[in-house]
């Protein structure tokens, strides 16, 4: 099983606990995050849409929402894809603990999650240390 995921969308599936845009949306990122958790499933990386955004009520034209949000996107993307090699195909479960590595405190997300308007609610971002 093969997963196509965005560099920020790394760091929502480690915080996710069912909130989303709509039923679509929750139920297909329900479905890709228990597949990021299997053994077999590989991963590959971008900042452009991907399996998560192919049910977001957001998506439109291949863009989010519109150019200034979609660009803002990108950023956090590529602020998570920087650290890591993207021409690999990782094997998840590998991808993901390399991800709880890299990004272990609030100061390591910050121009990443500070944002998001899901961080008051994000497990993941809540459970950060504030440790330099």
């Amino acid at each position: 099983m093969k997963l196509i995921l965005r560099g920020h969308h790394l760091l929502c599936l480690k915080g996710f606990q069912g909130y989303g845009y709509d039923e679509n949306f929750v139920e297909n990122m329900i479905d890709v995050n228990n597949k990021r958790k299997l053994p077999e499933t590989k991963v590959s990386l971008t900042n452009c849409p991907d399996d998560i955004c192919k049910s977001c009520p957001n998506l439109k034209n291949n863009i989010c929402e519109d150019i200034v949000q979609n660009d803002r996107i990108v950023k956090m993307d590529n602020a998570v894809l920087e650290k890591l090699d993207t021409e690999t195909e990782f094997k998840s479960v590998e991808l993901f603990e390399k991800i709880d590595s890299i990004f272990n405190t609030k100061e390591s997300v910050s121009e990443i999650c500070f944002n998001c308007i899901w961080h008051e609610k994000c497990l993941f971002y809540q459970n950060l240390s504030n440790n330099r």
